[in-house]
């Protein structure tokens, strides 16, 4: 069997779980999901947006979700920040309750015309030669397989762009790019476009699946490029009160911006407790222009905090913010 028949046959059987993760079939969430679960538990249903997880958790349509959340080379995932950021309590029952990181391999994926291989050298599709302004432009790590230059437009996950710039620099400079919900939609719209001219930034295995050529592999700006994925649940893990694996926990809060250090008064909650921060982000609070939701991520758990230092940081926290709220507690999954 085949990857493209394996992977299908993991989201057919009716009778398992329901796993909801960022689609189409064979994206990078799907394969963050399939290498955090053991495939003949789960049904894997796939969802057009990361919005679109978030309903299926929150309404009890699907048991758990898998959405992106950072990468390490173009930073957070803004899309699902903002559906933690919550402004309307429209998903208040969903919490973080697990991680996945996969590493990520983007390929240039499309047609190749039959002339391609007699009028044009790869090295020659594009726009990577010294400027005034740019005298001494990067070098990519990958080179094209075939000629690139009958690409007029390119689609991916706005996440994958800031991903891939040296090389699109190098030899897609000014070629149209079209944003889509996931890399797998994008290698879908490619193989429905009969002319030819368009090209996706996905995965090899959406190759496969799609039926598409390689125009070039491993196109991403670092070799350690890295994505991590939530899992999200409704309500509380109970299995992670009885946990002894190392945890992390995010909340949420907002503060008066007009009170001088009332950020660092927050953070300094953490310091107190001896709780490592791993991770800061914020969004707009869409209420006063200019102020934020912050979101921090720190190491230990609420739900088993033997030592009490959870429980003593996020009192603490609690008398110096205008709101706040607990998104989770989960293992931590980061190999160091």
């Amino acid at each position: 069997m085949d990857d493209a028949q394996e992977i299908t046959r993991e989201i057919q059987d009716p009778q398992t779980p329901i796993i909801s993760f960022l689609g189409p079939i064979a994206s990078y969430t799907h394969q963050a999901a399939l290498s955090r679960f053991e495939s003949d538990k789960f049904n894997y249903r796939p969802a057009t947006t990361i919005t679109d997880v978030f309903k299926a958790v929150q309404l009890g349509e699907a048991e758990l979700g898998v959405v992106p959340f950072e990468n390490s080379t173009n930073g957070a995932v803004i899309f699902t920040l903002e559906l933690l950021a919550d402004r309307h309590d429209l998903y208040s029952g969903i919490t973080v309750c697990g991680e996945a990181y996969l590493d990520v391999s983007h390929y240039l994926l499309g047609r190749i015309p039959p002339q391609a291989a007699t009028y044009n050298s790869p090295e020659l599709s594009g726009a990577s030669t010294p400027t005034v302004s740019i005298p001494t432009p990067l070098q990519p790590r990958a080179k094209p397989l075939s000629s690139l230059r009958h690409i007029e437009r390119i689609y991916t996950h706005p996440q994958a762009w800031g991903q891939c710039e040296i090389f699109l620099a190098a030899y897609l400079k000014g070629i149209e790019r079209i944003d889509v919900s996931s890399t797998s939609r994008a290698a879908e719209i490619v193989k429905e476009d009969t002319s030819g001219t368009s090209a996706a930034i996905a995965s090899s295995l959406a190759a496969k699946i799609h039926g598409l050529s390689v125009l070039a592999k491993g196109i991403e700006d670092r070799e350690d490029n890295t994505t991590r994925f939530f899992i999200l649940r409704k309500g509380v893990d109970e299995a992670a009160r009885t946990s002894k694996a190392k945890s992390k926990s995010l909340i949420s809060f907002t503060i008066d911006h007009r009170s001088p250090g009332a950020l660092a008064q927050v953070l300094d909650c953490f310091r107190g407790y001896a709780l490592n921060l791993t991770s800061i982000n914020s969004r707009p609070t869409k209420v006063i222009p200019f102020q934020y939701i912050f979101f921090v991520e720190f190491e230990g758990s609420k739900l088993n905090d033997p030592s009490g230092r959870v429980k003593g940081a996020l009192e603490c926290v609690e008398k110096l913010v205008q709101s706040w709220r607990w998104l989770g507690s989960w293992e931590d999954k980061l190999v160091r």
